[in-house]
């Protein structure tokens, strides 16, 4: 299992200066990745907001080793091309250490709705699933043309590609037991759940994992490559008590642990307590 710090883009977060601190000092303690949330508004947390991809730029600079990148990205609010060039220059900046997470994100009515987007998520899901099928085309660098329901394009190469090929890992998100994010997960390279009967930051329960899991292999059939289930919450700093909590998960299939506050905490996008626990280093299975 490998282990990563989870951070949102807003409050303390906004401030790449913070973020570079906060990655430096997970790469010192032996974390093997940083993770930032991208919300452009999100009306529970009236507080500064950052740009991910700038925040992840200073991560980078900062650091040599752990994996970046964001859990996750609304890929149905983004010009695919915009987005494909942002994380293939984050990729070359950081020497090919860019992990992509990919969802429909939310909330919807703030996140879409505020804008005058629409707001229906099967039009969302279609553009998600094009955008995607867009974007592992444009990190290839070659010449792409496309003409599909929500995008398009003509004879156009974005180069340079990206330094990972044929692209860098994409993890999808969503909840479950809801069945058709976890199949879009499945034909990509990881899947970032999150649980109805667990809200971020609580440890889901060992037998949903388990189920999931199970259907996770079931729709991936004979797809090569690694494949990455993606788990977290708050864990102890104490090896015993790391062992009994994420050792089921482990057994059940889990690959990453993705340490996170409570979103209902007061620590959610405070500095200090996130810096305190990093510090601590990644949990001892």
């Amino acid at each position: 299992m490998r282990f990563s710090i989870n951070i949102p883009n807003f409050g303390d977060f906004a401030d790449p200066r913070t973020v570079a601190k906060v990655a430096a000092a997970a790469e010192q303690s032996g974390w093997d990745g940083l993770f930032v949330w991208d919300h452009v508004l999100h009306r529970r947390h009236a507080r500064p907001f950052g740009d991910p991809w700038m925040l992840l730029t200073a991560a980078a600079l900062a650091t040599s080793r752990i994996r970046l990148g964001t859990l996750v990205t609304p890929v149905a609010r983004r010009r695919p091309q915009q987005l494909a060039r942002q994380v293939a220059t984050l990729d070359r900046l950081s020497g090919g250490r860019v992990v992509f997470g990919a969802g429909l994100g939310g909330p919807i009515e703030e996140e879409y709705g505020s804008f005058g987007d629409t707001t229906d998520p099967r039009v969302l899901a279609e553009r998600l699933d094009e955008g995607l099928e867009l974007l592992q085309r444009y990190w290839s660098g070659e010449p792409v043309t496309h003409e599909g329901r929500h995008y398009r394009a003509r004879d156009v190469a974005l180069r340079p590609g990206t330094v990972q090929q044929p692209r860098p890992p994409v993890w999808i998100a969503g909840f479950w037991p809801n069945r058709p994010p976890m199949r879009r997960a499945a034909r990509w390279d990881g899947a970032v759940p999150l649980f109805a009967s667990a809200r971020h930051g609580h440890v889901p329960p060992v037998d949903e994992v388990r189920d999931l899991a199970a259907y996770l292999r079931r729709h991936r059939g004979d797809r090569e490559g690694p494949f990455e289930l993606v788990l977290g919450g708050v864990s102890p700093a104490e090896p015993s008590g790391a062992r009994d909590l994420l050792g089921p998960l482990v057994d059940a299939g889990a690959t990453w642990w993705d340490e996170r506050q409570l979103q209902e905490g007061d620590d959610l996008d405070r500095l200090a307590p996130v810096l305190h626990r990093i510090e601590q280093g990644p949990p001892v299975l």
